[in-house]
């Protein structure tokens, strides 16, 4: 048994690079691609729900959310994101990589959804939501981390395994300074 599976290795780091190489790196740069949009859009979401719901003239700032909700907001899908990837690691090699990559990418489009749709008729019951809805999230997005490299890593061969890897990690500085030229900056101009 373990003769025929050093074969199918050795076939694997023998192998050209094909086109299913690069259907793969696009599969999993797109997870990386989208956890960087789930987990660093907050900031400029924090600021509209800041002016939707701390407007309050009352408060020390108003228009902007108190440190401790604004932690509390950008700070629980990081939680979630550790605690995802201890999880769903184990998970992955317990049920195989690419049913459980599935499940991550399903249950990240589901919680992204209902972090959009996060409801309450006070601002504390909305943040509750959204802080559940981004624990949920990043959890998901903890999953993806360390399947979307594992899962690129056996697709490639020897000689290209590192640079594949760079680029399905390149996504996620890709969709960093995507987020990063959709703020303004301090004059006011969007630069795309």
């Amino acid at each position: 048994m373990a003769r025929e599976q050093l074969a199918v290795l050795d076939k694997l780091d023998k192998a050209k690079t094909q086109g299913y190489h690069f259907l793969a790196i696009v599969i999993a740069g797109m997870g990386f691609f989208t956890d960087a949009y789930d987990l660093f859009v907050i900031s400029i979401v924090a600021k509209l729900i800041g002016r939707l719901y701390y407007t309050d003239p009352t408060y020390k700032n108003p228009g902007t959310l108190p440190p401790n909700v604004s932690a509390a907001v950008t700070g629980v899908a990081l939680c979630g994101t550790l605690a995802g990837q201890l999880f769903f690691g184990w998970l992955g090699d317990k049920l195989g990589r690419k049913s459980v990559y599935g499940f991550t990418l399903i249950m990240m489009v589901i919680c992204s959804v209902a972090s959009g749709l996060s409801f309450g008729h006070e601002p504390k019951g909305v943040i509750t939501t959204l802080c559940f809805f981004r624990f949920w999230l990043g959890f998901g997005v903890g999953g993806d981390y360390p399947l979307s490299a594992t899962i690129m890593s056996e697709y490639a061969n020897k000689k290209t395994r590192g640079s594949f890897i760079a680029a399905v990690f390149a996504m996620q500085v890709t969709e960093i300074l995507i987020i990063h030229f959709e703020q303004p900056d301090k004059f006011g101009f969007n630069w795309y």
